[in-house]
C-alpha cells in the first residue's frame, strides 16, 4: 500500500549524520568556540567537548561554562543552520530523489485501484506525509515539494467529484517559509595556533579553577608539542603568559583553601562559646577577605559563608538554650540537690546488682540491703517533683529502681526453691535495672548541666 512506501526517508540522517559535526559555543562577547558535536544545556550551565587539535580524530577537552556567559540563541541557530548544511551536502538529494519516486509509485497505485474510496485515501495518507516532509528535512528543496502538493490536491479533488457528482468542496492553502535568521558557518580551526587560541579563549570564558588551569595547562603541552609551526615569538609569549596565569590559579587556590580553614576553625571555637556577635563578624571578613583575593572564587566563597552561616544558627541555638538554662537553674538546681540521696543509694545497689545478673551468687544481707534500699529511694523520690526538663530521666530512674527490687524479691525466690530459670529471671532484672539506671544518670546530667555545642 502506498502508506507504507511514504516513510520520512533520510530521517535519521536528518536528525544525526553518521559523522560528527563541528559546531559553535557562541560566548556573549561575540567570539565562539568549537563544539565536537552537539553542545548541552544543563540547567544553567553548558556543557560540550571541545577538540584540541586539528586531527581527524582530535583529543577533546570538556568545557562547562555558565550559561550567563553563552549567547544561547546564537548557538543553537549555528547548531541547525550547520546541521541543515550537512544534511544537504550527505543525503537530501538522495531523500527527495526516494521522495519523488514514492509519488510516482503512489499516483502508479492510485491508478491501478479500482474502488474510488480506497483510491481517495491512499491520495490523502500521501498527501499528508509528503506535507510533513520539508520540515522534517530542514525544508529541502520545500518549493518543489509544495508542487507535489498542489498536483496531489488536484487528485484529491477529482476523486472526490468523482465519487459525489454535481457536489464538490473547495479548499484554499496559502504555503510561506517561514523567515529563518541564518548563522554563516565558521570554518573549524585549521592550524595549531588557532586550535590554541581557542583553548586560551576557553580557560578565560571558564568560571571554575580547576577547569581553567587544566585547559591553560593544554594549551602549553599544545604549544610545546607543535612549536615548529608556531611562530617563535608568538609561542614564547604565549606559553609564558599561560604558565604565569596557571601560577596566579595555584596561588590563588591555596590563599582560598588558607582563608577556608582559618575561618572555619574560628567559626568553630566562637560557636562552641556561644559568641554569636564573633561568628557574625567572620561572615563580614571572609567577604573583605574575599574583595583583597580579587572575588575569585565565588563558588568556595559561597559554600564558605554557608558553612560560616551554619556555624552562626548553632551559636544562636546554643545563646538560647544557655538562657533558658540560666532562667530554669533554681529549679534545676533544686532538683540536683534533691535528688543527690536516691542517687547515691542507687549507686550503692551496683555491686550486688552486679551479683544477681552474673548468678555469682547473693548473700541475705545483700538481698536485704537490695530491698530497703529500694523501698527507701522510692519513698524519696516520691516527693520529689521533676522539673518538665527532667521528667522523662525521672521516670527512667523509678523503673530501674522497680526493676531492682524485682531482682531482689526474684533471687531470693530461685535461692529458696532452688530454681535455675527463675535465678536467669533475677538477672535480665539486674541487668535490666542496671541499663535503665545508667541511662536515667546519663541524661540526668546532661539536662543538668549548662548546655554545650555538640
Amino acid at each position: 500500500m502506498a502508506a507504507a512506501v511514504f516513510v520520512p526517508v533520510g530521517a535519521a540522517a536528518a536528525a544525526g549524520p553518521d559523522d560528527v559535526t563541528l559546531l559553535r559555543v557562541f560566548l556573549t562577547d561575540g567570539t565562539s568556540l568549537v563544539s565536537y558535536g552537539e553542545p548541552a544545556r544543563v540547567a544553567d550551565r553548558v556543557i560540550f567537548s571541545m577538540p584540541t587539535a586539528t586531527t581527524p580524530n582530535p583529543p577533546l577537552h570538556l568545557v562547562n561554562l555558565p550559561i550567563a556567559r553563552v549567547d544561547w540563541d546564537r548557538t543553537t541557530r549555528y547548531a541547525t543552520t550547520a546541521r541543515a548544511s550537512h544534511y544537504i551536502e550527505t543525503q537530501a538529494e538522495n531523500d527527495y530523489a526516494a521522495l519523488s519516486n514514492d509519488v510516482a509509485a503512489t499516483l502508479n497505485e492510485v491508478a491501478l485501484t479500482a474502488e474510488p474510496s480506497q483510491r481517495l485515501a491512499i491520495v490523502q495518507r500521501a498527501r499528508q506525509t509528503l506535507a510533513d516532509w520539508p520540515q522534517k528535512h530542514f525544508n529541502y528543496r520545500a518549493a518543489e515539494v509544495r508542487q507535489l502538493l498542489g498536483m496531489l490536491d488536484e487528485a484529491i479533488a477529482d476523486l472526490q467529484a468523482s465519487r459525489s457528482p454535481g457536489r464538490f468542496s473547495l479548499s484554499l492553502a496559502a504555503y510561506s517559509d517561514p523567515p529563518a535568521i541564518v548563522e554563516p558557518l565558521l570554518p573549524p580551526p585549521a592550524t595549531a595556533r588557532e586550535t590554541i587560541g581557542q583553548l586560551l579563549t576557553a580557560a578565560y570564558a571558564v568560571d571554575m579553577s580547576a577547569e581553567r588551569t587544566s585547559l591553560l595547562a593544554t594549551a602549553v603541552a599544545t604549544i610545546d608539542r607543535e612549536k615548529a609551526s608556531l611562530p617563535r615569538e608568538w609561542a614564547a609569549a604565549v606559553r609564558a603568559d599561560a604558565r604565569a596565569e596557571i601560577a596566579r590559579e595555584l596561588t590563588l587556590d591555596r590563599s582560598y583553601q588558607s582563608l577556608t580553614t582559618r575561618m572555619m576553625a574560628a567559626a568553630n571555637w566562637r560557636a562552641k562559646r556561644g559568641d554569636v556577635r564573633g561568628v557574625e563578624r567572620l561572615v563580614r571578613a571572609i567577604h573583605q577577605w574575599d574583595t583583597a583575593l580579587g572575588e575569585r572564587r565565588p563558588d568556595a566563597v559561597n559554600s564558605l559563608i554557608k558553612a560560616v552561616q551554619a556555624k552562626l544558627d548553632a551559636a544562636r541555638e546554643l545563646r538560647l538554650a544557655r538562657d533558658r538554662y540560666a532562667l530554669r537553674a533554681p529549679v534545676l538546681t533544686a532538683y540536683r540537690v534533691a535528688m543527690r540521696t536516691p542517687m547515691e543509694l542507687f549507686a550503692q545497689l551496683k555491686p550486688a546488682l552486679e551479683d544477681v545478673k552474673a548468678l555469682s551468687g547473693s548473700a541475705p544481707e545483700a538481698l536485704d540491703m537490695l530491698e530497703r534500699s529500694v523501698s527507701q529511694i522510692l519513698v524519696l523520690a516520691s516527693v520529689i517533683a521533676p522539673p518538665a526538663e527532667v521528667a522523662s530521666a525521672h521516670a527512667l530512674l523509678i523503673s530501674a529502681v522497680q526493676l531492682a527490687g524485682n531482682a531482689a524479691r526474684i533471687r531470693r525466690e530461685a535461692t529458696l526453691a532452688g530454681d535455675m530459670p527463675r535465678a536467669w529471671d533475677a538477672s535480665s532484672a539486674a541487668a535490666g535495672a542496671l541499663m535503665l539506671g545508667a541511662r536515667a544518670r546519663s541524661d540526668m546530667q546532661t539536662v543538668l548541666k549548662p548546655p554545650q555545642l555538640r
